[in-house]
């Protein structure tokens, strides 16, 4: 686990970091059928994001540990409430990569990237062994992969009616129903999706 640099524009802001993608209900790509995305980074260069509303099949945080062959010290044992945490599929790209999407009230110099001040991301071993023994963030949202993009493919996408987006916020973000942040999204941007047909647009 690794984290990615932050890509920035000639700007030195990001068109949809921080934001959340959400897909028309007419998406044709199976893998992000309903999928809300949080935007790590957007640029010129490409895009990456998170999709935060998939759980990953027969996978606990158990499990991935002994996986990614991750122990922790005697006097870190892993608490049971590391049981409840949950594996997402963070999307098809680099699925054996680690990402953790969580709030700011974790971070290490070294490897956490502040996306801006509601949420940071860590993709190094420390953060799982912290959430392991009870010292990770308030909130976290563990996956496995990630949703990335070309430069201008996102652009391109979003243009043929492929994607809404709208502001992020932790509420939504860290909902433990993973299978209501769809239509919460929606809401969020004013839209009904029963009602909606292929016509592009955003908040």
């Amino acid at each position: 686990m690794r984290a990615p640099r932050k890509r920035k524009t000639p700007t030195g802001e990001g068109y949809l970091e921080g934001q959340l993608l959400v897909a028309m209900p007419l998406m044709t790509d199976k893998r992000f059928a309903r999928s809300v995305i949080y935007m790590l980074a957007h640029s010129h260069e490409g895009a990456m994001g998170l999709i935060i509303n998939q759980q990953a099949p027969n996978l606990n945080f158990r499990e991935l540990m002994k996986q990614l062959k991750i122990s922790v010290a005697d006097d870190d044992e892993v608490l049971p409430e590391a049981n409840e945490i949950r594996v997402h599929l963070g999307g098809p790209v680099d699925t054996q990569r680690g990402f953790v999407l969580h709030t700011p009230d974790y971070c290490s110099q070294d490897s956490t990237l502040c996306i801006d001040k509601t949420m940071s991301l860590t993709a190094t071993v420390d953060i799982l062994k912290a959430m392991a023994g009870g010292r990770g963030p308030s909130h976290a949202i563990l996956a496995l992969g990630y949703a990335g993009w070309s430069a201008g493919q996102l652009e391109s996408e979003i243009h043929a009616n492929g994607w809404l987006h709208c502001p992020a916020d932790p509420e939504l973000v860290f909902h433990p129903q993973l299978e209501t942040k769809y239509e919460k999204a929606m809401s969020r941007i004013g839209i009904d999706p029963s009602h909606l047909v292929s016509v592009a647009g955003h908040a």
